[in-house]
Order: structure tokens, then sequence, then C-alpha cells
């Protein structure tokens, strides 16, 4: 059981009525349509959790990753396109907030609390998991550096107000020669390319960038040169534990469907959630979502107490365990549903489609394993 404190519980509980009441009605036209919720965004940035984790001198309510993780549960039961946008939010964010110089965060960071969007580009169509093999270039000259090289895959990528890149600086120290820089919707030399087309996730944006002579100021590195990588990695462990929370939510999501369908639906006569092997299933849906819950939440726990030692480990876990789960949950979801959840007109059909993508991005489910052993067996 976690214990909240009054303030915590009237923040679930905002975000419980506005996904229920706000954003449940428009998943399915959102992801029928392929359509970025700009009316989401301006929902989140008026009830104050658009960037949750933000400190309150920036305008944000300075939440814990705890209660981040049940924020992004709570909207992924009804749409997990809309809980990414979040994520992909904090994900942008983070870099600045942690490593970013003190000018930095006052330029940038309270324009996110109130609706600006962030987006943290860092996978190349040739360095997806193998991130040393990026070939985005920043070339200094003076006090300022030229962006050259492209991006994909970056979620909020073309609607972002400013993009978190990571390009080498110098490509010959290799981990150590990459930096992190804030670039701006609308310079000079950022070329947009397509929004990709996908199974799931339809509600969010997932782009191509492309960086021709850009020019970004000095003023706008994250820290200094060559500790892109050490940030990216912390952005990256806390963002696994994002999409574990998103993927719990989607299961959870499924869960209740699937329940509320199998008390209505009768055949021979009886309702058939009185049927004993449905039954089973439900009760298998159910504990591995319970146990991918709680490893979410150890997750975010040891990320609030910065136990660096076990973070990568534990983000790494939550992220393959609850994906994983929330794959199985949405797929026996569908089977409770017979051939209706086949159809779009039930949302199991979309959840499914959903969950395919967690087991994918911020690091694939087999690189989390690998990430897993790794920490299980160093010295």
């Amino acid at each position: 059981m976690i214990e909240l404190n009054e303030e915590q519980r009237m923040v679930i509980a905002t975000v419980r009525d506005i996904s229920q009441q706000k954003i449940k009605p428009r998943a399915a036209e959102i992801d029928e349509k392929q359509e970025f919720p700009w009316d989401t965004v301006k929902l989140f940035a008026e009830n104050g959790i658009l960037t949750p984790l933000l400190p309150e001198k920036y305008g944000g309510i300075e939440a814990e990753y705890l209660l981040f993780s049940i924020i992004l549960e709570e909207i992924s039961k009804v749409c997990a396109s809309s809980a990414l946008i979040l994520i992909a939010q904090a994900d942008g964010m983070l870099p600045i907030l942690c490593r970013g110089s003190e000018e930095l965060k006052n330029k940038y960071l309270p324009g996110l609390a109130k609706g600006k969007l962030a987006a943290f580009g860092a996978t190349e169509p040739w360095a997806g998991s193998d991130i040393l093999s990026m070939r985005t270039r920043a070339v200094r000259n003076g006090d300022v550096y030229t962006l050259n090289g492209q991006k994909c895959f970056t979620t909020n990528g073309s609607v972002a107000d400013i993009i978190t890149v990571y390009a080498y600086t110098d490509p010959d120290k290799k981990s150590k020669g990459i930096t992190a820089f804030v670039v701006e919707k609308g310079s000079k030399g950022l070329v947009y390319g397509r929004d990709e087309n996908k199974m799931g996730m339809r509600g969010t944006v997932n782009a191509e960038l492309f960086f021709e002579d850009l020019i970004v100021p000095e003023a706008n590195r994250i820290g200094e040169e060559g500790e892109g990588v050490g940030n990216m990695m912390a952005a990256l462990d806390s963002g696994r534990m994002f999409t574990a929370s998103q993927a719990v939510g989607l299961a959870q999501g499924a869960i209740d469907e699937a329940i509320n369908y199998s008390k209505q639906r009768v055949q021979f006569g009886r309702p058939i959630s009185k049927i004993q092997g449905l039954q089973f299933m439900i009760a298998d849906m159910v504990a591995s979502t319970e146990a991918a819950r709680l490893l979410t939440y150890q997750a975010a726990r040891y990320l609030d107490k910065q136990k660096r030692d076990l973070i990568p480990r534990f983000c790494a876990m939550a992220k393959f365990v609850a994906s994983d789960t929330a794959m199985k949950v949405t797929t026996d979801a569908v089977q409770v549903f017979g051939g209706y959840g086949y159809m779009k007109d039930y949302p199991v059909e979309r959840m499914m489609r959903d969950a395919k993508l967690i087991q994918i991005y911020t690091g694939t489910n087999q690189i989390m394993r690998a990430v897993t052993a790794r920490e299980i067996f160093k010295e």
C-alpha cells in the first residue's frame, strides 16, 4: 500500500478526474485520426501537471518521482498516448534541470510548465541502442557551435518548442566526447522530416529531425563539453521508470475493461465472468500487473532517494517487466472480448497496439535485460 499525503492525494484525484472525464472520451478519436491532442496539452498545463517534476520556482509542483509514476499510471489507464506527452516533456526537461546553467533553466523551464513542449533528441537511424555510433556533430567556433546530423523517432519532435539534442563535440573521445545542447524551434538549419505513421501511440508525434549548419550559442550547451553521456544515461534511467509506469497503467486499464465486459457478456445463460477458465486468466492478469506496479514503485523510490547504485538496475527491470506484462495483459484482454476485442469499437484493441511500443522505446527489452545483467555482475 502506497501512503500519500493529503496534497498528493488531491493531485491524484485531479488527474483521475480529468483522465476519466476529459481524456478517455477523446482517446479513440485521437488514435483513429493520428491527431496530436493540443487540447490535452492545454488541460495538463491548466491543472499544473504538464511538468510535475519541475520545482515550484520554475512553475512546477515539485512532485516526487513516485507521485509522477502514479500520475502517469492514471492517465495511461485511459490513453497511453496522452501519458507519453508527459514522458517526452520530462525526458526533454530533466537534462536541463539537472545539468543546465541557472541562465538556461530560467530561460526555458518556466515555459514548459505553461504549455510549451520539450523533446529528447538522441536516437539516430544508425545509432539506436548503440548510442556511441551517433553521427551528429557539433563543431565549436568561438562562442557558438555548428550542428550537423539527424535524429529519428523523436517524441514531440516536430511540435516541441525546445529539443535537448546530443552530438559529438570530440568523436575521438568516444563516450567522453558527447555533449548536450538546447535547440529552439524555428532555428535556422532545423529541418523537419516526416512524422512517423505508427502502429500504436498514434496520438503522439515521432519525428525525423535534420540539422543543417544549425548555429547553437555556447549558452545553450547543457553542462560542459563531454558530459553528454552521463546526462543522457541519467535521463534514460528515469525515462525507463516513466515507461514502466505507463505500462502498468495501460495493463490496469485493459484489466478494468476486461472485468467490466466479462460481467456483462452472457453466454450459455450466464455471464462469462462465471467461467473458471476466464477467472483464472484475469487472476493472472491482475497478479502480474500488481507485481509490475510494485517493482515500478520501488524504482521510483530509488530515484527519489538518489540511490545511484540501484537506479540503473531497478529502472531497467521495471521497464522490461512492466512492458512485457502490459503486452501479455492487453493481448489477454482482447481474448476476453473474443471477436469484439479485435474490433476498433472497443478500447482493448488500441491498448494492445499501444503496449507494443513500450517494449521497444527508451531501450528495447533485450537491452534492458543486458543492462540488468551488467548491474548484477559488475564488481
